[in-house]
């Protein structure tokens, strides 16, 4: 048995300690946001994350996370309630077939919250590891930018300590 902390919640696993992250997420915890696309690392479409750092879900065996936070896509917001990452992607229109789009979402997340004021630049590096044939990627910039603001601390805000 296995613990971990998914989206701030405390869960047992009763996984091989040698099952990839990715396979404990879908099939014992119901969570299915993090899709596998290559199961090599190599496409990013299985990317959460795990203690503020984006890792590849498909090949982080679950043995290397017992008590560690991990967050996926369900951590970030709802359907009913989405949080400021999801709601620029659909802003912004940023999906077509969306399989991509999850692990992307993620990684921009653990950038944000590194580097709230990433640049275009820091953005696009960021992303690199993913693989996408949708043609929107200057959507999912503007997405991850639009993001940015909203996740930033507002100035009036950021003097009353809320």
């Amino acid at each position: 048995m296995t613990t971990l902390i998914v989206n701030g919640e405390s869960r047992s696993v009763t996984a091989s300690p040698d099952t990839p992250l990715l396979y404990v997420l879908r099939d014992e915890l119901g969570l299915n946001a993090a899709k596998y696309g290559c199961g090599l690392g190599q496409c990013g479409a299985c990317t959460v994350i795990v203690d503020g750092k984006a890792v590849f879900s498909c090949v982080t065996p679950v043995m290397m996370l017992e008590g560690r936070s991990v967050v996926t896509v369900e951590g970030i917001g709802s359907s009913d309630d989405p949080g400021p990452m999801q709601r620029a992607f659909i802003a912004e229109q940023a999906a077509q077939c969306g399989y991509c789009i999850p692990g992307m979402m993620m990684r921009a997340q653990a950038l944000l919250k590194r580097d709230p004021h990433a640049s275009d630049e820091a953005i696009r590096a960021e992303l690199q590891p993913h693989l996408c044939r949708c043609g929107t990627h200057m959507r999912i910039l503007r997405a991850i930018r639009r993001a940015a603001e909203d996740m930033r601390p507002k100035a009036a805000e950021a003097g009353t300590g809320r």
